[in-house]
């Protein structure tokens, strides 16, 4: 497992910028970090080198949390992340945003907005059904799923109306176009998932 360093962080929403050749550039603002290093697990002991990151501020802890976060801030979010190297950390190192460049590529993982219920043209894009020739409650629908003797049944997988969004999502190779490490603030070139003020887990890009 290569080491991938991450931070969590928080989407404060999008803006623009221009860039040097004056043309608009949508970027999205991350407040990322100053993440707490709270655990550390190793092969001998756990079966796989990892570190756990704290993030954010909790108004209250149960005891079990404050006994795992003894000498620690009162740490809302707690996720792992799995590295090869577990040396590098100790418990109670604090990581930042300077983590990351200007210019580098970073991936964003959050969760989507959820979206409820949905019909095949809004969750996949469907073109519904003709407007015309006698057609009075069909615009919207998806049409026939299966055939009436073979297979004998809806194959799985089929594209039909469901539940949509809420789902975790990975945007990758966002390019990031500012760093501001006294404010823990990172912008990055495009959309990421979620709502503003939603959890996000930012790491160096793994596909270059």
């Amino acid at each position: 497992m290569a080491t991938r360093e991450g931070l969590l962080g928080r989407k404060i929403g999008m803006s623009r910028i221009f860039d040097e050749r004056g043309e608009v550039v949508p970027i999205t603002v991350i407040e990322a970090g100053p993440c707490y290093v709270t655990q550390i697990k190793t092969v001998e002991k756990d079966g796989y080198n990892a570190i756990q990151l704290g993030f954010g501020t909790a108004k209250r802890l149960n005891a079990p949390s404050r006994g795992h976060l003894k000498g620690l801030p009162p740490l809302r979010h707690l996720r792992e992340l799995r590295t090869d190297d577990v040396t590098r950390y100790k418990v109670g190192q604090v990581l930042d945003v300077s983590l990351f460049k200007v210019g580098e590529r970073v991936d964003v993982i959050g969760v989507s907005k959820g979206r409820g219920f949905a019909g095949v043209m809004k969750r996949h894009g469907f073109k519904g059904g003709p407007a015309t020739r006698g057609q009075s409650d069909r615009q919207r629908h998806p049409g026939a799923i299966g055939a009436s003797n073979t297979p004998g049944w809806v194959e799985k997988g089929r594209r039909m109306a469901g539940h949509m969004g809420n789902a975790r999502v990975t945007v990758q190779n966002l390019r990031v176009v500012m760093v501001d490490p006294e404010r823990n603030v990172l912008a990055v070139e495009g959309g990421v998932p979620g709502a503003p003020k939603g959890l996000l887990f930012i790491r160096k890009a793994i596909k270059q």
